[in-house]
């Protein structure tokens, strides 16, 4: 990292000044009654003496002696120790631009180049030759790239446990479910050639015309079962082998096949259909099998020309990978691969990797193939472009983009709903040694305000251009103190794991129902702007609520919402449109309202 700007230590922010805020965002939730009670619960944390000075003042000394108090929590707390499957829950999806494919080595040529841009991509990141990223004026910490390439989530019990292998000189390519590790990188250390990748890929398809055993889509179960079943695979040395190759690769190309038998609700949108693919794979008669969601990179490309990646999220946020998928995708517009390759194959190592599976593994399997189609039917996925107006159009109109956007994502809510929700928008705190995210909680009062003067008829447009003005200042406000490191949630979180950590009961300040219910992200939100027409997928972090990532483009916005099947008061669809109706009429009353400039 010496290669790069060097960062300050992540700070903790002053106790009261947290409280303080965490109070404010209570207000739009809670009932006056609720309010007064986590008041009290407030004072009594903060008094003098209390436990909560302690607390705070445990994770100051914490702090004064780490460049990052939170890195190793959060990377427990919030993914090695959490326990539902990666897939949907947790890792997100990135949708590049649909290809054209009339033919298999349509696909194959393409995947090829994809290959290579991400060989390219990891060969920047290795020389240290990336370009600094920056936050207006301030450097943000660089190491997020360093775990993009080489890494695996390995399940364990209690929690998962990270895996690095940075001498890698292999990937994995998937193909029917089938795995093969194929040499990408000679002994001189040079990336091989792009058209002996695609060579190879021709005759490892060639080898795979049947597809195998979904060994794939254990990966897809419940952390502690996948935990006692990888534990049960590694009993026998040749499947032991097998996973050490896919453990160590740089990255899974998942080469997929067409979807044609699967049965998807008929008014779904192309765009919806790309995102589920890169999200879960379309269950285990589809691709679901045909991955290994551990991986901290999997690339996708698919004989109908979706193609994308779908990454676990342990290791790095969605900007590293923001920026890799722009730069795959421009590689792979420009490469070119000429002339016959078929017979170049022998030129490259590949090895068809084994497992051995006993009747208890095959009945791991099945199980794993139930519990990953009753997943994907739950997934209810609405991807859409915006194209009324972009993020220039919003600059225009004096406001920052995103801040609008999260304006309009809780009207949505309560444009659906009837009442304002606990929303969460992840801020970047990579001005900081080891950052990761705090949390912008976007439900502020002034939004909620906002949102009900909207919908009010009897209200003026004055009075609603006053109060949207001043909802975006609030948020833009938030968001400022988050990438500050000034955010409230990662410091409550901090004092909280201190108590437990220490043997010290737990305040009340956390059993309070208020807390609970301002942490209950029905709204999950985050932008991840990419210069491609892309747009990144997961999925909600509650079952009746939504998740929704957005890349504001100059002239229009692309958006994806998703909800779970399972609950009867959500729909992607009815928040899709909300969204949309609320994002025309901000724009319209701003328009009609802002000064002149004359």
């Amino acid at each position: 990292m010496k290669h790069y700007a060097s960062v300050p230590p992540l700070p903790v922010p002053k106790l009261e000044q947290t409280l303080t805020k965490y109070l404010r965002t209570l207000k739009p939730l809670t009932t006056p009654a609720d309010y007064a009670a986590s008041e009290q619960a407030v004072k009594e944390f903060i008094a003098p003496g209390s436990v909560g000075e302690k607390l705070h003042n445990m994770l100051v000394e914490k702090g004064s002696k780490e460049e990052n108090w939170l890195s190793q929590w959060w990377l427990d707390v919030a993914y090695l120790a959490y326990r539902l499957p990666v897939v949907v829950h947790s890792s997100p999806g990135l949708v590049f631009p649909k290809q054209e494919f009339s033919s298999v080595k349509d696909q194959l040529v393409y995947a090829g180049k994809v290959i290579a841009g991400a060989l390219q991509y990891k060969k920047v990141i290795d020389e240290a030759k990336l370009k600094q990223d920056y936050l207006g004026k301030s450097p943000l910490c660089m190491s997020q790239y360093t775990r993009v390439f080489s890494g695996c989530r390995i399940p364990a019990l209690p929690k998962d446990s990270p895996h690095q292998c940075p001498d890698s000189k292999h990937i994995i390519v998937a193909h029917n479910n089938h795995f093969f590790k194929v040499q990408v990188i000679d002994e001189d250390g040079q990336i091989i050639p792009t058209s002996l990748i695609v060579a190879a890929l021709q005759r490892i398809t060639a080898m795979s015309d049947y597809s195998a055993d979904p060994i794939g889509i254990l990966t897809t179960e419940h952390r502690d079962t996948w935990a006692v079943v990888n534990s049960k695979l590694k009993k026998d040395a040749v499947n032991a082998a097998s996973l050490k190759a896919i453990e160590d690769s740089i990255f899974v190309m998942c080469l997929d096949k067409l979807n044609n038998h699967v049965k998807m609700p008929e008014d779904m949108s192309p765009k919806s259909r790309m995102a589920c693919q890169l999200l879960h794979g379309w269950g285990s008669d589809s691709n679901s099998g045909n991955r290994w969601f551990d991986k901290t990179l999997q690339l996708i490309v698919g004989r109908d020309g979706t193609n994308g990646l779908c990454y676990e999220h342990s290791p790095a946020e969605g900007p590293p990978m923001a920026n890799l998928s722009d730069f795959v995708v421009d590689f792979a517009a420009k490469e070119s691969v000429a002339g016959d390759v078929s017979s170049s194959w022998n030129g490259v190592g590949i090895e068809q990797l084994s497992f051995n599976l006993t009747a208890d593994l095959v009945k791991d399997i099945e199980s794993a193939k139930r519990n990953m189609d009753a997943l994907v039917a739950d997934v209810d996925m609405n991807c859409f472009s915006f194209d009324p107006f972009g993020k220039e159009d919003i600059k225009a109109l004096k406001f920052s983009p995103d801040s609008f956007i999260q304006v309009a994502l809780q009207t949505a809510f309560i444009r659906t709903h009837g009442h304002p929700v606990g929303h969460y928008e992840s801020a970047s705190t990579r001005k900081f040694a080891y950052g990761r995210t705090d949390t912008i909680r976007s439900c502020l009062p002034e939004i909620a305000g906002f949102a009900f003067s909207l919908l009010d008829p009897s209200k003026s447009p004055k009075e609603k251009y006053a109060s949207l003005r001043a909802a975006i200042q609030a948020h833009k406000d938030y968001v400022q103190a988050a990438v500050d490191g000034q955010g409230i949630d990662r410091h409550l979180l901090g004092m909280k794991l201190l108590a437990v950590e220490n043997g010290i009961n737990v305040p009340s300040l956390y059993t309070d129902p208020s807390y609970s219910k301002s942490c209950n992200w029905r709204v999950s939100t985050s932008q991840v702007a990419v210069r491609n027409d892309m747009v990144l997928v997961f999925g909600p972090v509650v079952t009746d609520g939504y998740g929704s990532c957005y890349n504001p483009r100059n002239d229009n916005i692309n958006f994806m919402v998703t909800a779970f099947n399972q609950d009867p008061t959500t729909s992607a669809k009815r928040f899709g449109d909300a969204l949309q109706a609320s994002l025309l009429d901000m724009r319209n009353l701003a328009a009609a309202n802002m000064p002149s400039n004359l």
